[in-house]
């Protein structure tokens, strides 16, 4: 069966965010000021899997093993067919 995962994946509270200071930094030079910004990276991905359970399994290694650091990266996976 096909699945959609959709996993998104942060910064963890006290990590530094660069970019996320950046685009607040220039919103407030375009009239936009901001209290507080957080990047986050969200990826579909359409993949196989043998039933829910299995395509929940195969997102979270996923994320483990590639689309995460888990000393800095916080992620949440939705899947859906």
């Amino acid at each position: 069966m096909m699945f959609l995962a959709t996993i998104t994946i942060g910064l963890k509270e006290g990590m530094l965010d660069p970019e996320a200071k950046a685009i607040s930094h220039a919103l407030g030079n375009l009239g936009f000021p901001t209290d507080d910004i957080k990047t986050e990276r969200v990826f579909l991905i359409r993949f196989d899997a043998a039933d829910h359970r299995d395509a929940e399994e195969k997102a979270r290694g996923m994320c483990e093993r590639l689309l995460a650091n888990p000393v800095i990266h916080h992620y949440e996976i939705e899947v859906r067919r």
